[in-house]
């Protein structure tokens, strides 16, 4: 038998085995159930379609399945809540592979004194929300775009929110981890039995494996400690609107100083019409069917809902009085700039919720873009990140939106400013029942990447279809990360059970799967 494919027979065994464990109604292997767990956004769905899914409600279960995996050598694929649509959802690198579904375990422990939480995978962003409400806690989620995936799940998929917390990975502290082996481990002060530091003091002693465990296949995080925000006074901001496409160079250049002062303390996002657009309306409304969008069509767009051709809210958060000072300082900023509009936005404690991601509140309207094109939507990210430089900027617009026109794709971009970096995150929208746009999404997807590679630009996150085109792009020193990831996945995982291929990192048994 060719040592890279799954034998079925032991595949059966193990989800019998697995099944005596934690209950057979917790073995998911028809067909449908195989279906439900694959990539959904995908042009052929089989193509990484798992041969079932099991779903543990315990530590000690996955512990149990995890040995059982070894003992038949069949790999996993774990995931929190498989949410995570654009990127592959639930769905598994290697095809036949037994999804390991954690949207059972969902215990929460919070220190409100501390502003931390201790939540289990399972955990979405509402049920964290909800909980915090109930007892009327004086803390704040950060959420991402949408906010039906798990909490635990976009922290280590380094996944971003809105408010001043929004560098999610930034903010874990402490984890609790099965190995490949099914010994267990916890990180930082964890690894001091009933530590009460533990959510409170990332490093521990020692070298620190927190981001070790991010965007890996090394363990399975089964807890992961997370800091919250606490309630702020006051939230105030202002929602900026530009005219045109070249208005994103100054626009950039004028927030970059402000975020690396920690005047503005949250990433802004800067997008574009189709933001809006491709959320509240389908395309067909604007356009016949096929046609490439124009100028008129833009300019109707634009007037509809009264935006620019780029658009960015900032916000900044704390006591009144710095708030006040704070927005003072960002006007004298944007003072003499060619601005549409600067429309300021106040938030104070005691006034009706807000009920944005801008003040820590879950939505999951965002995910209708999918639907722009009609037919079974769907999309994927395409996330290079760069300096954060307003000439950069204008350039990576301009290539990345004319490969956009050359292969009949909208263009659908957003630039987060970070503290010394930003990103460029695309969205490739398309209808999945529309062959011929299908045809086209690989060969897009791979021109984006090779243009943004030739200028020495890299993605930090990308859809399953693609993460060992992402890692070889890393290439210093004829790919030295790629063989320390290896090697440190061969010393934890020998039987490589564990997520093969995720991030492009293969175990020794499977490295000619490699793409």
């Amino acid at each position: 038998m060719n040592a890279t494919a799954i034998d079925m027979a032991s595949v059966a065994r193990a989800l019998k085995a697995i099944g005596g464990v934690i209950g057979s109604q917790n073995v998911f292997t028809s067909q449908e159930d195989r279906v439900a767990y694959s990539d959904h956004y995908s042009a052929d769905e089989s193509t990484h379609e798992p041969s079932g899914a099991v779903a543990p409600q315990t530590v000690e279960e996955v512990q149990a399945i995890v040995k059982i995996a070894n003992d038949y050598k069949v790999p996993l694929w774990p995931i929190s809540r498989g949410k995570n649509f654009g990127y592959g959802g639930s769905a598994p690198v290697v095809k036949g592979s037994i999804v390991l579904d954690l949207t059972r375990m969902k215990k929460i422990e919070i220190d409100e004194k501390n502003g931390t939480v201790l939540v289990e995978p399972g955990v979405s962003f509402f049920e964290l929300y909800d909980y915090i409400q109930e007892r009327k806690l004086p803390l704040w989620l950060s959420v991402p775009g949408n906010s039906w995936g798990s909490v635990a799940g976009n922290a280590l998929d380094r996944g971003v929110g809105y408010t001043t917390y929004g560098d999610h990975a930034a903010r874990i502290c402490g984890l609790e981890v099965v190995l490949p082996d099914g010994d267990l481990v916890r990180t930082g002060m964890g690894a001091m039995s009933d530590s009460p530091n533990w959510q409170l003091y990332k490093p521990g002693f020692g070298p620190s494996w927190d981001t070790m465990f991010c965007q890996s296949n090394f363990g399975i995080v089964t807890k992961l400690g997370l800091w919250l925000m606490p309630e702020p006074e006051s939230v105030m901001g202002f929602n900026i609107e530009v005219d045109k496409p070249e208005d994103l160079g100054w626009l950039i250049d004028t927030l970059a100083p402000l975020r690396q002062q920690g005047i503005i303390q949250q990433s802004p996002s800067i997008g574009n019409w189709l933001r809006a657009a491709a959320t509240l309306t389908l395309r067909d409304e604007w356009i016949e069917p096929g046609k490439p969008l124009t100028e008129s069509v833009i300019t109707a767009i634009r007037k509809k809902f009264n935006i620019g051709w780029w658009g960015v809210a900032i916000r900044w958060y704390g006591p009144l009085e710095i708030n006040e000072a704070t927005t003072r300082v960002v006007e004298r900023a944007f003072n003499g700039k060619p601005v549409m509009s600067m429309t300021p936005t106040r938030w104070v404690r005691g006034d009706a919720p807000e009920g944005s991601p801008a003040t820590g509140v879950p939505v999951s309207y965002p995910l209708a873009n999918a639907n722009w094109f009609g037919g079974r939507g769907g999309h994927v990210s395409y996330s290079p990140v760069l300096p954060t430089d307003g000439n950069l900027a204008l350039d990576q617009y301009r290539r990345t939106s004319a490969l956009y026109a050359e292969y009949g794709m909208d263009y659908h971009p957003s630039f987060a400013i970070g503290e010394r970096h930003m990103t460029n995150v695309n969205q490739l929208l398309f209808n999945r029942d529309d062959p011929e746009m299908m045809k086209r999404v690989d060969s897009f997807m791979r021109a984006l990447v090779k243009d943004a590679t030739a200028k020495r630009y890299a993605e930090y996150r990308t859809h399953i279809d693609y993460m060992d085109l992402i890692a070889d792009t890393f290439d210093f020193n004829n790919h030295a990360l790629r063989r320390l990831n290896e090697r440190v996945k061969d010393a934890l995982d020998p039987n490589g059970v564990l997520a093969p291929g995720k991030s492009g990192i293969w175990p020794a048994n499977r490295r000619s799967n490699r793409a």
